[in-house]
C-alpha cells in the first residue's frame, strides 16, 4: 500500500457542515464582492463524511475526473462553476455535466472566490508575498478598497498597496515570476518608463483587476489581465502594468491554503491541490 494510500485510508473524516464552519471562520462570505456567488454550491442528498479534499482554481471536467478517481468528497473551487442561473442539470452543456456528476458521486462543492482575494492573509496578501523582501518597514499591505464591516478585521479588502524601497521593474518582473511559478510574464511600460525605472508603491489585485485599479495612485499594477484600454490609460498616467494571466496571479495560493487546511482540521482530512487545474492560456 502507498503512502498516500495510508494516508487516505486513516483520516477520520468531518461532517461538511463543520468543514464549512472552517473555511468561513478563515474567511467571511460577508467579506466577497456584491456580485459573488461564494459558499456552498453543491451539497449531495446523501450525508458523507468529508475525508478528502481537493483545492483548485477552476472545477473543470477534468479536475472532475481527477476529483472521482482520488475520491474527493468536497471540492474547493476558488472560482465558482456555478455562476449565472442554471435552468436545468442535463449532459448538454458541461457546466450541467459537472454539477451532476458531482451529485451522482456524493461530491460537494464550496466555493470562496472574493472573500478569499479580500481576507487578510489570501489570495491578495499571496500575491503581494513576493515583495516582501523589499518591503518599507513602517508600512504593511493596505487594501484599495477597505473593509466598512467594523465586525470583520479592519486590514481586509479588495485590493492591496504595497510600498517597497525603490526597485527596479525588471527586479519587479523577476519577483513575479519567481513567486508564480511562470517562465513568461506580460509588461507595460508607462510613459517614459523602462526596464530600470525604480518603484516604490505596488497596487495589487489578483484575477481581473482593471475596474479596481482604475485612477489608483502607485508606480506598477500587478494583477493577472486588463482590458486594452485600461492599459493605455495606467501608461499614459505613468503607470506600468505586470500581467500574469488571469489564473496565474491566484493559482499559487492555493498550496499555502493547502497547509492552512491541514493545520485548521487537525489532520483529520487529506487534503490535495488538483495536479490538473491551470490556467486555459499557454504562451508558446
Amino acid at each position: 500500500m502507498s503512502g498516500e494510500q495510508m494516508a487516505i485510508n486513516s483520516a477520520t473524516g468531518f461532517k461538511l457542515s463543520a468543514v464549512v464552519e472552517v473555511l468561513e471562520q478563515f474567511a467571511d462570505p460577508r467579506l466577497a464582492a456584491k456580485w459573488d456567488n461564494v459558499g456552498l454550491l453543491i451539497e449531495p442528498a446523501t450525508s458523507t463524511l468529508v475525508k478528502n479534499i481537493m483545492l483548485t482554481n477552476d472545477l473543470t471536467e477534468r479536475v472532475l475526473e481527477e476529483a472521482v478517481e482520488k475520491k474527493i468528497n468536497l471540492i474547493i473551487s476558488y472560482h465558482p462553476p456555478i455562476f449565472v442561473s442554471l435552468k436545468r442539470i442535463t449532459q448538454q452543456s458541461w457546466k450541467e455535466r459537472i454539477v451532476a456528476k458531482c451529485l451522482e458521486n456524493r461530491i460537494a462543492v464550496y466555493s470562496p472566490h472574493t472573500s478569499w482575494d479580500a481576507v487578510y492573509g489570501g489570495v491578495t496578501d499571496w500575491l503581494g508575498d513576493a515583495f516582501n523582501s523589499y518591503l518599507c518597514d513602517e508600512f504593511e499591505k493596505v487594501p484599495l478598497i477597505p473593509n466598512t464591516d467594523e465586525e470583520l478585521d479592519q486590514r481586509t479588502g479588495m485590493g492591496r498597496l504595497v510600498y517597497v524601497n525603490d526597485i527596479s521593474l525588471i527586479k519587479c518582473v523577476e519577483l513575479i515570476k519567481q513567486h508564480t511559478g511562470l517562465t513568461n510574464v506580460r509588461i507595460a511600460f508607462g510613459n517614459n518608463k523602462n526596464k530600470d525605472t525604480t518603484v516604490g508603491c505596488i497596487a495589487l489585485v489578483p484575477g481581473s483587476g482593471g475596474s479596481l485599479l482604475k485612477e489608483v495612485k502607485a508606480d506598477l499594477y500587478v494583477t493577472g489581465e486588463m482590458f486594452h484600454h485600461d492599459i493605455l490609460e495606467a501608461n499614459h498616467n505613468g503607470v506600468s502594468v505586470i500581467l500574469t494571466n488571469h489564473s496565474d496571479s491566484e493559482r499559487g495560493f492555493l498550496k499555502k491554503m493547502c497547509l492552512n487546511l491541514e493545520e485548521m482540521l487537525n489532520g483529520a482530512a487529506n487534503i490535495f491541490v488538483s495536479e490538473c487545474d491551470k490556467d486555459p492560456i499557454t504562451t508558446i
